[in-house]
């Protein structure tokens, strides 16, 4: 009887040779080649690949993702630090073969970028203080004077300036956060998504989530490749497509408290 070390070897040799089989691309040659796969993460993205301050370790759900995907193909995982603004740029430029840190798929990335099947999902979500008077619900949001932050280059910016027909919206970028800004009272609420959401409400007894009374904007999340190298997508995707029948997205998903996000179906 094979052991279960055996039988994913024997599954990684096949999926190489199916890859080869495949027209190959600049990417998977180089991979191959290396032994070794570049991924880009966000390490501020809490659930998914966030780096805890205080030990420096990275951990959610993609870290945990990523490293089986290195042991399922016996290769070597690098991670390149990257961002929501950066994405594009670094995959295109090959910082990095494919970010692995919960993707949305927009059409502007969609239009530069090539996508696995989704694996999560989130709707959009405000974050406010206990103490503000102004937003303590959905519609509030939407009014004259309110001032609603959105993290640049993520999914939420695009979305929020469509949205917004009274409130002002204030696009945060580093070195400054959302948190600080709304602590410090210069915006009364900010937009993120479900796994953001839960760093402020596992961490911050100051935070409320308002939560749409309905389904607002929900975008299933992805791993993202450049385009142009079919087997090297193929190789993500069938990956993706196998956690989803073995269980073990959805139990990566629990660990990290996003079991209510993951994308289970084919």
């Amino acid at each position: 009887m094979k052991t279960r070390f055996q039988a994913r070897a024997l599954l990684a040799a096949a999926l190489l040779t199916l890859a080869g089989a495949t027209q190959a691309g600049p990417v998977l040659d180089r991979v191959k080649a290396a032994q070794a796969v570049r991924v880009c993460i966000w390490p501020d993205y809490y659930g998914i690949t966030f780096r805890n301050p205080r030990t420096q370790q990275l951990g959610g759900i993609d870290i945990d993702l990523s490293a089986e995907f290195g042991r399922e193909m016996s290769w070597k995982i690098e991670y390149v630090e990257s961002s929501f603004q950066k994405l594009v740029d670094d995959l295109k430029g090959d910082r990095c073969d494919v970010a692995m840190f919960a993707v949305g798929v927009l059409p502007a990335r969609a239009a530069q970028l090539a996508f696995t099947r989704p694996y999560l999902q989130s709707d959009i979500y405000g974050i406010t203080t206990r103490s503000n008077r102004v937003v303590r619900e959905w519609a509030d949001i939407d009014k004259p004077g309110v001032q609603v932050a959105v993290q640049a280059g993520t999914f939420m910016e695009p979305v929020m300036a469509a949205a917004l027909k009274q409130a002002t919206m204030v696009v945060v970028k580093p070195p400054a956060t959302r948190e600080r800004e709304l602590e410090a009272g210069r915006v009364d609420v900010f937009m993120t998504d479900y796994p953001y959401s839960r760093r402020l409400l596992d961490n911050a007894d100051w935070a409320m989530l308002i939560s749409p009374p309905k389904p607002f904007h929900v975008l299933p999340y992805a791993y993202a490749v450049k385009q142009g190298d079919e087997a090297w997508l193929a190789t993500l995707d069938e990956f993706v497509a196998r956690i989803k029948r073995d269980g073990r997205l959805e139990g990566a998903a629990k660990r990290h408290g996003l079991g209510g996000i993951a994308v289970l179906q084919p």
